[in-house]
């Protein structure tokens, strides 16, 4: 009888036949052995299906599947979700890599902190604390908003609990916005758990999802607008005076942007901006004048 999956590893894939077999090999060559590595190919026009089934017929591990169609990044990270049958989930990108000891770290960690919904492996160090470091949901929203970005980390950093995945709904499929939004979900009512680096490694190339949303002043903006709806939310985790500290921070932020998109783009689009962010005249005098007198 098979034994059933501690971990599922998931990587969704399109177009990537220059790293994917770098990045499967990474988990095929893990320390810690009990896991299932789930391939959601989106339809790729290159070799990246090809290669990924020639790993498949090699170990067991390794469960290869083509999509009917192409769904997009986010939609894909779902349907890989769903053919998973671990008690955790851990994204591996199909242009990034995990080290051998790393999935072997991971599941440690989480089980000696089983009242975590999901951890983060890619931390800057704490000076006055040690890894790992258990967080509530009112503690991860003021940390993220007090003195790092919890939020902003990609798939690879995490490891989440399925049934929590399930809980929460996955991503929504928002373009450039699920990490986010998702984290922001998850620690609305679940704890979460901050490792140590050197888990696993991300790589950087010209033609990342991510590269896509920087520079256009929408998508950054939208990046914006949808933390600013998590605080605002009944189900955020802060008390009312953090909440309306950091409502106020977003504010300023909204009005920095709305400057640096006139400056750097055009009236044109600055009004579009004030507009999708329902920003006041009064703010945008307000916060300038206020900096310069500060």
């Amino acid at each position: 009888m098979n034994k059933k999956p501690f971990v599922s590893v998931l990587m969704p894939t399109y177009n990537s036949e220059k790293f994917i077999g770098i990045a499967i090999k990474s988990v095929l060559d893990s320390t810690y052995t009990n896991f299932e590595l789930i391939i959601t190919d989106d339809n790729s026009t290159d070799n990246t299906y090809k290669i990924a089934k020639s790993f498949q017929e090699k170990d067991a591990r390794v469960k290869v599947f083509l999509n009917d169609k192409n769904y997009g990044d986010y939609p894909n990270r779902n349907k890989a979700a769903s053919y998973a049958k671990g008690k955790y989930l851990k994204y591996v990108d199909h242009d990034d890599y995990i080290y051998p000891y790393g999935l072997e770290q991971l599941v440690y960690y989480m089980e000696q902190f089983p009242e975590a919904g999901y951890g983060l492996c890619t931390m800057e160090p704490q000076h006055n604390q040690p890894y790992p470091l258990i967080l509530s949901p009112e503690s991860a929203y003021l940390m993220n908003y007090s003195k790092m970005g919890l939020f902003i980390r990609a798939p690879l950093s995490s490891i989440i609990k399925r049934n929590v995945f399930l809980d929460v709904g996955g991503f929504s499929g928002k373009p450039y916005l699920g990490d986010l939004e998702l984290w922001h979900k998850l620690s609305q009512k679940h704890n979460l758990l901050l490792m140590p680096g050197g888990i696993v490694w991300y790589r950087k190339h010209e033609h990342q999802e991510s590269k896509k949303m920087f520079g256009n002043p929408d998508n950054e903006f939208d990046y914006l607008l949808i933390g600013e709806d998590f605080i605002k939310s009944s189900l955020c985790p802060l008390k009312v005076k953090d909440k309306e500290r950091v409502l106020e921070l977003y504010k300023k932020r909204k009005v920095r942007f709305l400057l640096s998109t006139i400056k750097n783009h055009s009236i044109k689009k600055g009004i579009e901006i004030k507009k999708k962010g329902d920003i006041s005249l009064k703010d945008v005098f307000f916060y300038p004048i206020k900096k310069m007198i500060e």
